[in-house]
């Protein structure tokens, strides 16, 4: 695709997993990319890996003041914004509601939708008045969490759900200046860490043994995708050349499990 030559990116939790792949695939589109990371330490790899080509800012993207920061920084950089890709997420490690106490529960919920929902609300709120000059677009990173149960514990799974509806409402208020779409990976094995709250904080999905296995296993296509391999549709997404009819969609690339069925998941090994 050309349609991204000297775009400009704002991408939320780029400095690890998904978020940094994407990185490197609109670097390659020619795009050029900021992003609102917070890690300190891995905004600084980001400037030691990609030096002036990425604008990478520290900060929180649960605090409206550093997604407006993020919003300040990209277009004094740049001169605009064209796409703002709310990706940063965090994940519950399928914890289920009878493990949690109440007073636990309260807190995991809101430190977990703090992250994947509002996060993703003051970005979009924060990039808004830039992206209705470009004619530009959001995409948010959903989950296969999304559509099916058994992608995460309660909380991580409806984080998800909610921001399928974000993105139809989105879609629907803001059109036909913005764009808005949405992404639901399937599983990877990325450093997505866990929730303070939970003890989980220092946990991530790479520690997860067998993981890869149990993808190849659940999944129609028997993949275990890395984070390149889920970038493709971002790309399209963020292309008004390619995909300027497009608002209020989702594409899944969860390797099928939408067409699982209930029965046999490997149907088409007798072709």
């Amino acid at each position: 695709m050309n349609g991204l030559k000297d775009a400009v990116v704002l991408i939320t939790g780029g400095g690890s997993g998904l978020g940094r792949a994407l990185v490197e695939r609109f670097l390659c589109e020619g795009a050029r990319v900021a992003v609102l990371e917070s890690s300190a330490a891995r905004a600084s790899s980001l400037r030691t890996d990609f030096g002036e080509e990425v604008e990478a800012i520290i900060g929180d993207v649960t605090v409206y003041a550093d997604n407006a920061r993020a919003v300040e920084r990209t277009v004094a950089r740049f001169g605009r914004l064209d796409t703002f890709i709310a990706n940063a997420g965090v994940f519950d490690f399928f914890q289920a509601l009878p493990q949690y106490e109440g007073d636990k529960l309260a807190a995991a919920f809101d430190e977990l939708f703090a992250v994947n929902v509002k996060g993703g609300l003051l970005g979009a709120r924060a990039a808004l008045s830039e992206l209705v000059k470009a004619r530009g677009s959001i995409i948010f990173t959903i989950s296969n969490a999304g559509f099916y149960p058994g992608g995460g514990g309660p909380l991580y799974t409806a984080s998800k759900h909610a921001l399928v509806g974000l993105v139809k409402q989105l879609a629907h208020e803001l059109a036909p200046k913005v764009r808005v779409n949405g992404v639901a990976p399937g599983g990877m094995s990325t450093n997505l860490s866990g929730l303070r709250a939970t003890g989980t904080a220092a946990q991530s999905l790479a520690d997860v043994e067998g993981l890869d296995r149990m993808l190849r296993d659940v999944t129609p296509l028997q993949v275990s995708p890395k984070p390149k391999d889920y970038c493709g549709p971002y790309v399209l997404l963020a292309s008004a050349t390619d995909a300027g009819p497009i608002t209020g969609a989702i594409i899944n690339t969860d390797g099928g499990l939408g067409v699982r069925g209930i029965v046999n998941i490997r149907g088409g090994e007798a072709l």
